[in-house]
Protein backbone atom coordinates (compact mmCIF):
# COMPACT_ATOMS: atom_id res chain seq x y z
CA UNK A 1 0.00 0.00 0.00
CA UNK A 2 1.30 3.64 -1.01
CA UNK A 3 1.22 6.31 1.55
CA UNK A 4 -1.30 8.46 -0.06
CA UNK A 5 -3.94 5.38 0.00
CA UNK A 6 -2.16 4.23 3.41
CA UNK A 7 -3.04 7.60 4.91
CA UNK A 8 -6.32 7.59 3.56
CA UNK A 9 -7.17 4.43 5.42
CA UNK A 10 -4.99 3.46 8.63
CA UNK A 11 -5.30 6.28 11.33
CA UNK A 12 -8.15 7.37 12.33
CA UNK A 13 -7.97 11.00 14.45
CA UNK A 14 -10.96 10.07 17.23
CA UNK A 15 -12.76 13.46 18.37
CA UNK A 16 -15.72 11.88 20.70
CA UNK A 17 -17.64 10.75 17.98
CA UNK A 18 -16.07 12.78 14.79
CA UNK A 19 -13.49 10.31 13.25
CA UNK A 20 -10.97 12.05 10.58
CA UNK A 21 -9.27 9.35 8.13
CA UNK A 22 -5.31 10.82 7.77
CA UNK A 23 -3.61 9.97 4.58
CA UNK A 24 -0.08 9.82 4.01
CA UNK A 25 1.89 9.79 0.51
CA UNK A 26 2.74 7.51 -2.14
CA UNK A 27 6.60 6.82 -2.99
CA UNK A 28 7.36 8.43 -6.23
CA UNK A 29 11.04 8.20 -6.87
CA UNK A 30 14.20 8.13 -4.78
CA UNK A 31 18.01 9.09 -4.26
CA UNK A 32 21.18 8.85 -1.81
CA UNK A 33 23.34 7.82 1.98
CA UNK A 34 25.46 8.38 4.20
CA UNK A 35 29.41 8.60 5.29
CA UNK A 36 30.83 9.66 8.82
CA UNK A 37 33.70 11.43 7.64
CA UNK A 38 33.23 14.77 8.88
CA UNK A 39 35.66 14.47 12.06
CA UNK A 40 33.23 16.93 14.12
CA UNK A 41 32.37 16.29 17.12
CA UNK A 42 28.75 17.20 17.37
CA UNK A 43 26.44 14.44 17.79
CA UNK A 44 22.05 14.65 16.85
CA UNK A 45 20.77 15.09 20.41
CA UNK A 46 17.13 13.58 19.37
CA UNK A 47 16.70 11.00 16.70
CA UNK A 48 13.16 10.90 15.66
CA UNK A 49 11.29 8.32 13.55
CA UNK A 50 8.41 8.73 10.90
CA UNK A 51 5.76 6.09 11.91
CA UNK A 52 4.97 5.31 8.17
CA UNK A 53 8.36 3.42 8.78
CA UNK A 54 6.71 0.92 11.00
CA UNK A 55 3.04 1.07 9.81
CA UNK A 56 2.64 -2.60 9.31
CA UNK A 57 3.39 -3.08 12.88
CA UNK A 58 1.27 -0.23 14.02
CA UNK A 59 -1.48 -1.55 12.47
CA UNK A 60 -1.02 -4.68 14.73
CA UNK A 61 -0.28 -3.50 18.29
CA UNK A 62 -0.11 0.50 18.38
CA UNK A 63 1.67 0.13 22.01
CA UNK A 64 3.89 -2.20 21.72
CA UNK A 65 5.42 -0.85 18.52
CA UNK A 66 5.74 2.47 20.42
CA UNK A 67 7.42 0.66 23.07
CA UNK A 68 10.05 -1.19 20.65
CA UNK A 69 10.62 2.31 19.02
CA UNK A 70 11.32 4.02 22.72
CA UNK A 71 13.38 1.38 23.72
CA UNK A 72 15.74 1.30 20.24
CA UNK A 73 16.05 4.61 22.09
CA UNK A 74 14.06 6.95 19.71
CA UNK A 75 12.65 10.17 21.58
CA UNK A 76 10.74 11.36 19.08
CA UNK A 77 7.99 10.29 16.83
CA UNK A 78 6.17 11.87 13.35
CA UNK A 79 2.41 10.69 13.35
CA UNK A 80 0.79 9.29 9.57
CA UNK A 81 -2.48 8.47 11.39
CA UNK A 82 -3.93 7.98 14.81
CA UNK A 83 -5.07 4.50 14.31
CA UNK A 84 -8.44 5.13 16.18
CA UNK A 85 -7.52 5.78 19.28
CA UNK A 86 -8.71 8.32 21.01
CA UNK A 87 -5.96 11.45 21.30
CA UNK A 88 -6.15 10.93 25.12
CA UNK A 89 -5.30 7.28 24.92
CA UNK A 90 -2.13 8.32 22.27
CA UNK A 91 -1.27 10.88 24.53
CA UNK A 92 -0.43 8.68 27.59
CA UNK A 93 1.18 6.53 25.35
CA UNK A 94 3.77 8.83 24.36
CA UNK A 95 4.23 9.91 27.77
CA UNK A 96 4.76 6.70 29.69
CA UNK A 97 7.20 5.84 27.32
CA UNK A 98 8.96 9.15 27.19
CA UNK A 99 8.33 10.26 23.45
CA UNK A 100 7.10 13.47 22.12
CA UNK A 101 5.50 13.77 18.85
CA UNK A 102 6.00 17.14 17.56
CA UNK A 103 4.78 16.62 13.97
CA UNK A 104 2.56 14.82 12.15
CA UNK A 105 1.44 14.41 8.68
CA UNK A 106 -1.97 15.01 7.74
CA UNK A 107 -3.85 14.81 3.83
CA UNK A 108 -4.76 18.15 2.42
CA UNK A 109 -7.94 16.62 2.68
CA UNK A 110 -8.00 17.30 6.70
CA UNK A 111 -7.13 20.67 6.69
CA UNK A 112 -9.75 21.60 3.68
CA UNK A 113 -12.34 19.68 5.64
CA UNK A 114 -11.38 19.21 9.20
CA UNK A 115 -9.20 22.05 10.11
CA UNK A 116 -10.76 22.55 13.66
CA UNK A 117 -10.53 18.37 14.34
CA UNK A 118 -6.83 18.87 13.03
CA UNK A 119 -5.92 21.65 14.85
CA UNK A 120 -7.16 20.22 18.38
CA UNK A 121 -5.40 16.97 17.53
CA UNK A 122 -2.50 18.77 17.29
CA UNK A 123 -2.87 20.55 20.58
CA UNK A 124 -3.58 17.38 22.69
CA UNK A 125 -0.42 15.53 21.16
CA UNK A 126 1.87 18.16 21.13
CA UNK A 127 2.58 19.06 17.89
CA UNK A 128 4.42 22.01 16.67
CA UNK A 129 4.23 21.06 12.89
CA UNK A 130 1.47 19.88 10.71
CA UNK A 131 2.55 18.55 7.45
CA UNK A 132 1.26 17.98 4.16
CA UNK A 133 3.01 15.30 2.85
CA UNK A 134 1.31 14.91 -0.66
CA UNK A 135 -0.18 16.44 -3.53
CA UNK A 136 -2.69 14.46 -6.06
CA UNK A 137 -1.20 14.22 -9.38
CA UNK A 138 -4.10 15.75 -11.26
CA UNK A 139 -3.32 19.01 -9.22
CA UNK A 140 0.30 19.51 -9.79
CA UNK A 141 -0.03 19.84 -13.47
CA UNK A 142 0.87 23.33 -14.06
CA UNK A 143 2.67 25.99 -12.41
CA UNK A 144 -0.23 27.60 -11.63
CA UNK A 145 -1.89 24.39 -9.70
CA UNK A 146 1.51 24.75 -7.81
CA UNK A 147 0.53 28.65 -7.51
CA UNK A 148 -3.05 27.64 -6.12
CA UNK A 149 -1.29 25.33 -3.11
CA UNK A 150 0.76 28.13 -2.59
CA UNK A 151 -2.36 30.08 -2.03
CA UNK A 152 -3.78 27.45 0.05
CA UNK A 153 -0.41 27.17 2.00
CA UNK A 154 -0.95 30.28 3.18
CA UNK A 155 -4.00 30.07 4.42
CA UNK A 156 -3.55 27.25 6.17
CA UNK A 157 -0.24 28.30 8.07
CA UNK A 158 -2.41 31.53 8.96
CA UNK A 159 -4.60 28.83 10.72
CA UNK A 160 -1.85 27.16 11.97
CA UNK A 161 -0.38 29.92 13.74
CA UNK A 162 -3.42 31.08 15.14
CA UNK A 163 -3.74 27.70 16.68
CA UNK A 164 0.03 27.76 17.81
CA UNK A 165 1.24 25.69 15.84
CA UNK A 166 3.33 25.26 12.37
CA UNK A 167 2.26 24.48 9.33
CA UNK A 168 4.95 22.60 6.88
CA UNK A 169 4.93 20.57 3.71
CA UNK A 170 7.25 17.68 2.45
CA UNK A 171 8.56 17.30 -0.74
CA UNK A 172 8.90 14.10 -3.05
CA UNK A 173 10.54 14.39 -6.11
CA UNK A 174 8.18 15.65 -8.13
CA UNK A 175 8.23 19.51 -7.08
CA UNK A 176 11.64 18.97 -8.92
CA UNK A 177 10.48 18.03 -12.34
CA UNK A 178 10.64 21.24 -14.05
CA UNK A 179 7.46 23.05 -15.79
CA UNK A 180 7.96 25.58 -18.32
CA UNK A 181 11.70 25.56 -17.37
CA UNK A 182 11.21 26.10 -13.73
CA UNK A 183 11.17 23.75 -10.70
CA UNK A 184 7.75 24.04 -9.10
CA UNK A 185 9.46 23.31 -5.51
CA UNK A 186 10.82 27.00 -6.13
CA UNK A 187 7.63 28.53 -6.55
CA UNK A 188 6.23 26.99 -3.74
CA UNK A 189 9.67 28.64 -2.04
CA UNK A 190 8.73 31.51 -3.09
CA UNK A 191 4.80 32.52 -3.48
CA UNK A 192 4.59 31.11 0.10
CA UNK A 193 5.69 33.19 3.88
CA UNK A 194 8.88 32.17 4.91
CA UNK A 195 6.81 32.76 8.66
CA UNK A 196 3.86 30.65 7.49
CA UNK A 197 5.15 28.03 5.71
CA UNK A 198 8.01 25.75 6.97
CA UNK A 199 9.14 23.09 4.46
CA UNK A 200 10.16 19.30 6.20
CA UNK A 201 12.78 18.17 3.45
CA UNK A 202 13.20 14.79 2.30
CA UNK A 203 16.75 14.04 2.11
CA UNK A 204 16.25 11.39 -0.18
CA UNK A 205 13.86 12.53 -2.60
CA UNK A 206 15.44 15.74 -3.25
CA UNK A 207 18.54 13.97 -3.69
CA UNK A 208 17.11 10.99 -6.00
CA UNK A 209 15.48 13.82 -8.01
CA UNK A 210 18.98 15.64 -9.19
CA UNK A 211 19.40 18.05 -7.12
CA UNK A 212 21.41 19.29 -3.87
CA UNK A 213 19.75 19.57 -0.42
CA UNK A 214 22.61 21.94 0.98
CA UNK A 215 21.84 24.13 -2.20
CA UNK A 216 18.51 24.73 -0.92
CA UNK A 217 19.61 24.90 2.87
CA UNK A 218 21.96 27.62 2.25
CA UNK A 219 19.47 29.86 -0.21
CA UNK A 220 16.92 29.28 2.93
CA UNK A 221 18.13 28.64 5.70
CA UNK A 222 15.45 29.65 8.03
CA UNK A 223 12.69 27.47 6.25
CA UNK A 224 13.93 23.70 7.02
CA UNK A 225 13.12 22.81 10.71
CA UNK A 226 12.64 19.22 9.94
CA UNK A 227 14.44 16.49 7.81
CA UNK A 228 13.26 13.16 6.65
CA UNK A 229 16.64 11.25 6.97
CA UNK A 230 16.42 8.13 4.11
CA UNK A 231 19.44 7.07 2.43
CA UNK A 232 19.78 5.93 -1.01
CA UNK A 233 22.20 3.06 -3.26
CA UNK A 234 24.21 3.12 -5.80
CA UNK A 235 21.26 2.19 -7.93
CA UNK A 236 19.10 4.73 -5.73
CA UNK A 237 16.96 2.96 -4.22
CA UNK A 238 15.82 3.28 -0.93
CA UNK A 239 17.67 1.82 2.25
CA UNK A 240 18.62 1.77 5.63
CA UNK A 241 20.40 5.24 7.08
CA UNK A 242 23.94 4.44 6.75
CA UNK A 243 23.55 1.43 4.04
CA UNK A 244 24.15 4.06 1.10
CA UNK A 245 25.16 7.14 -0.54
CA UNK A 246 23.84 10.26 1.14
CA UNK A 247 26.34 12.05 3.24
CA UNK A 248 24.31 13.04 6.09
CA UNK A 249 27.46 14.19 8.28
CA UNK A 250 28.12 16.89 5.34
CA UNK A 251 24.66 17.89 5.28
CA UNK A 252 23.51 18.07 9.30
CA UNK A 253 26.96 20.44 9.61
CA UNK A 254 25.62 23.06 7.82
CA UNK A 255 21.88 22.37 8.26
CA UNK A 256 19.81 24.30 10.99
CA UNK A 257 17.21 21.23 11.25
CA UNK A 258 15.70 21.00 14.77
CA UNK A 259 13.84 18.23 14.24
CA UNK A 260 15.51 14.64 12.34
CA UNK A 261 12.94 11.84 11.43
CA UNK A 262 14.16 8.31 9.83
CA UNK A 263 12.47 7.11 7.04
CA UNK A 264 12.07 3.88 5.02
CA UNK A 265 9.21 3.79 2.75
CA UNK A 266 8.99 -0.04 2.35
CA UNK A 267 11.39 -1.82 5.40
CA UNK A 268 11.41 -5.63 4.72
CA UNK A 269 11.97 -5.84 8.32
CA UNK A 270 11.07 -2.73 9.74
CA UNK A 271 11.89 -2.70 13.26
CA UNK A 272 15.13 -4.08 12.00
CA UNK A 273 15.51 -1.25 9.89
CA UNK A 274 14.61 1.60 12.12
CA UNK A 275 16.93 0.03 14.50
CA UNK A 276 20.05 -0.25 12.05
CA UNK A 277 19.03 3.69 11.36
CA UNK A 278 19.66 4.80 14.74
CA UNK A 279 22.73 2.96 15.46
CA UNK A 280 24.17 4.54 12.74
CA UNK A 281 22.91 8.11 13.34
CA UNK A 282 24.00 7.95 16.95
CA UNK A 283 27.40 7.35 16.21
CA UNK A 284 27.63 9.93 13.80
CA UNK A 285 29.78 12.91 14.29
CA UNK A 286 29.53 16.21 11.89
Amino acid sequence: MDRRDFLRTAGGLALGGLTVALGCRPSESQSSQSQNASGGTRRLERIGLQLYTVRTLMEQDVPRTLEQVAEIGYREVEFAGYYNYTLQELHQMLENLGLSAPATHVPYQALEENLEATLEAAQVLGHRYVVVPWLPPEQRQTLDDYRRWAERFNRWGEACRAAGVQFAYHNHDFEFARLDDQVPYDVLLAETDPELVKMELDLYWITYAGHDPLAYLQQHPERFPLCHVKDMTAERQMTDVGQGTIDFAKIFAQAQFQHYFVEHDQPEDPLASVRRSYEYLSQLTF
